[in-house]
């Protein structure tokens, strides 16, 4: 004898777990419950410092190190510009005006403390290897970061050495 089966429905196979009591169904609402309402509220007044605080490190190491490639690169331009000069009084020069010209390009404001050593300048002949030594120094301020424990500016420093030229005159 053939079975006969209905072509519009199919009987689904897995069973379902049974409907809930009457006396559950208030309880397990689908809005969670108004026992966690405030919960959100007072998560959100804990982590808010705790957020804030992260954010102004991470401001204040993101324009150190800004600051510092900035510095950095004053320095190199500074020794450079210095080793082309003809006198040490020339070297000095140009190394501050080099020096302060890339702090302002690079958008730092600071007065910078610009040393440059041209001992070799007159100690060392000609024909010999010698050197000249510049360094930048610049006080990078972070006080209106307002975060606790960081100072209100912060003194950077770099060091670069650059070749004169053995066979011109000194």
């Amino acid at each position: 004898m053939p079975i006969s089966v209905s072509p519009g429905r199919r009987r689904d196979p897995t069973p379902h777990p049974p409907p809930l009591p009457p006396s559950l169904a208030p309880r397990l609402s689908l809005r969670g419950g108004d026992r966690d309402g405030g919960n959100a509220a007072l998560e959100l007044v804990v982590l808010a410092p705790a957020i804030l605080f992260l954010l102004g490190l991470m401001i204040a190491a993101g324009r150190t190190s800004i600051a510092q490639g900035a510095v950095d690169a004053a320095a190199r331009d500074a020794a450079r510009q210095a080793s082309i000069s003809l006198t040490p009084g020339a070297a000095r020069a140009a190394a501050l005006s080099s020096a302060r010209a890339a702090l302002s390009e690079d958008g730092l404001d600071c007065n910078p403390v610009v040393t440059v050593d041209t001992s070799q300048f007159t100690t060392v002949g000609v024909g010999l290897p010698a050197q000249v030594t510049a360094t930048v120094s610049c006080r990078v301020p972070l006080a209106d970061l307002v975060v606790p424990g960081i100072p209100g500016s912060r003194l950077l420093s770099y060091t670069f050495t650059s070749p004169l030229d053995p066979f011109r005159e000194r």
